[in-house]
């Protein structure tokens, strides 16, 4: 019984240290998540470039670009070579287009985060952040998907994954 007791504790005190990391991990992205979200709010682009990451976000363009392009072009091994010759540019100029203030405002409003009303604290949007298991963080509604997936890269949080279609993104 008394090791029953000890194993209890210690895997309790395991769960704690575990939990505690990923809350620390949370509010650490919090301030980054806010910061951006101020960056997209007031269009500064010099402080949304610095939370965003460009190359992981136009690496998903250009997945998701190939993945279209296999699933309409079937078995035609010609129709796939050229998107896949098509896909790394076509993903840069979408980049160009897409990865900047303006477009994430949707999301933005999508949070509840609209010109008119205030942005919460790093302390708020912390709780509102879901660790996704393998060191990320992303911001979702309750029980809605993984809008904005956030990476820790050095000192900071930056924005390294967007499911557009769960709010609709549009570039201008």
């Amino acid at each position: 019984m008394r090791m029953r007791l000890k194993a209890l504790l210690a895997l309790t005190a395991v769960a704690a240290s575990l939990s505690a990391c990923a809350t620390v991990n949370r509010l650490d992205a919090g301030g980054d998540v806010h910061d951006l979200l101020v960056a997209i709010r007031d269009n500064d682009r010099a402080t949304f470039d610095a939370h965003v990451d460009r190359r992981a976000l136009k690496s998903q363009i250009e997945a998701r670009l190939m993945a279209e392009a296999r699933q309409r072009a079937g078995q035609n091994d010609g129709v796939i070579a050229l998107a896949a010759i098509a896909a790394g540019p076509l993903a840069n100029a979408a980049g160009e287009a897409l990865i900047r203030p303006e477009t994430f405002r949707a999301a933005a409003n999508y949070y509840g985060y609209t010109p008119d009303r205030p942005i919460p604290g790093r302390v708020a949007i912390a709780a509102a952040l879901r660790p996704t298991g393998d060191g990320r963080v992303c911001a979702a509604r309750q029980d809605g998907p993984c809008l904005l997936t956030f990476t820790r890269e050095g000192d900071r949080w930056r924005l390294s994954g967007f499911d557009a279609q769960a709010a609709n993104l549009r570039g201008k």
